[in-house]
């Protein structure tokens, strides 16, 4: 199909390039080429998991898939976590980008880490988890109703398939000079049913910038798992233009 897209895929905290079977399998169906890499420390590169791993890492590991698979034009979404991933690879690599997806994604400015953007309470309690857990290692995953995953059969789907998450990229800066986006066309998602409480001040920040298309997705905050028809149908909408 010679008007097929490039989507490469980023996944979220907890998660790995496994959670978006559904949304690539219907993707790669309409001739679309889809690539969805798992960062270091989750999913099948668990055993690798590292007090080292960095938000510097999880830029390493999305730009090193675009630069080993000689991707260009490339449509890259970036759920949740991977909202921050996606901005380092924007500044690393803006010429081989067609346009950035942030689905319901955290964003942070340049220089500063997701910690500082988020309660003092909430970080507290996470470095406790994260203690008990695994000596200050990782943080262990929520259940899958934190995602808005209200299906059951989902939510077992989703359950066994989480791993820990690296507590390096919370506590490490992200990799940019800025601006967030670095000037390429970029759309937010906001899925609203129900709503990611976790990221109101993120959204009410993106509202606040210039140059920024914002879109809503009636589904929860993992999409690729709630909704991935509606997601597909959206992405490549977005990828068109």
């Amino acid at each position: 199909m010679s008007d097929g897209l490039t989507f490469v895929l980023v996944h979220g905290a907890w998660h790995g390039g496994w959670c978006w079977v559904r949304v690539a399998d219907r993707l790669r169906a309409q001739g679309h080429r889809v690539l969805s890499p798992t960062c270091t420390g989750l999913g099948e590169r668990a055993h690798l998991m590292s007090r080292a791993i960095t938000l510097d890492t999880f830029v390493q590991d999305i730009a090193g898939t675009i630069a080993a698979e000689e991707l260009t034009d490339v449509v890259l979404v970036g759920h949740s976590f991977g909202g921050l991933a996606i901005s380092g690879v924007a500044e690393a690599m803006p010429e081989r980008l067609r346009h950035l997806v942030y689905l319901d994604a955290l964003i942070v400015e340049p220089g500063r880490s997701p910690f500082d953007g988020l309660a003092r309470e909430v970080v507290a309690a996470r470095r406790r988890a994260a203690a008990e857990s695994s000596g200050g290692v990782s943080l262990p995953p929520p259940p899958a109703v934190a995602f808005g995953v209200l299906d059951s059969a989902d939510a077992a789907w989703l359950e066994r398939r989480l791993t820990p998450h690296p507590l390096g990229t919370y506590e490490s800066p992200l990799p940019i000079r800025g601006p967030v986006g670095n000037g390429l066309p970029r759309t937010y998602v906001d899925c609203t049913t129900p709503s990611y409480a976790t990221l109101d001040r993120v959204k009410d920040w993106v509202r606040a910038q210039p140059g920024w298309n914002w879109r809503n997705l009636a589904t929860g905050h993992d999409a690729m798992v709630s909704a991935p028809g509606p997601l597909a149908d959206l992405l490549v909408e977005l990828g068109r233009g």
